[in-house]
């Protein structure tokens, strides 16, 4: 597990992370993901970025120097991952990715869990093969703003 700054489009105000803690009740995802529907702390402009996914294209310069992977796992925040549990942490022994299997399989509809599992499958069945069919698999999803938000 390594710590990188991670490049994305900003879509919150800027006090968004003060906001956090008065927010924590109305969380709709489950373990140390924190996920709002209609959340208060994003932009109108963010919105749109955050449905279509174009936040995430500078995470393109994290690939070229090679903190990241075009798929792998999310990239967890260091909070998150001071809740993990013990199995949650084999999650973070592959570089973390633009996409990933819980990003083709629900994104934001999925458990905390299920997507832990999900990373689990994705690392132990590995092959070019299987991001290949990941990256495919990406395009509708982000055409279509499937789970997002």
């Amino acid at each position: 597990e390594s710590r990188f700054t991670l490049y994305k489009f900003r879509t919150m105000y800027k006090d968004a992370e003060e906001q956090l803690e008065t927010l924590k009740a109305h969380n709709e995802a489950s373990g140390p993901l924190f996920k709002m529907k209609n959340d208060p702390r994003i932009t109108r402009v963010g919105r749109i970025l955050r449905r279509t996914s174009v936040d995430e294209l500078p995470q393109l310069y994290n690939v070229l120097k090679g903190e990241m992977s075009l798929v792998g796992p999310r990239p967890p925040l260091p909070r998150e991952v001071e809740q993990y549990q013990d199995w949650h942490r084999r999650r973070l022994a592959v570089a973390p990715g633009i996409t990933g299997l819980w990003q083709v399989s629900g994104r934001s509809d999925l458990t905390f869990d299920e997507m832990v599992l999900l990373d689990l499958y994705y690392i132990e069945n590995w092959s070019l093969f299987l991001d290949f069919k990941i990256l495919l698999r990406t395009i509708p999803q982000v055409i279509f703003a499937r789970g997002a938000y």
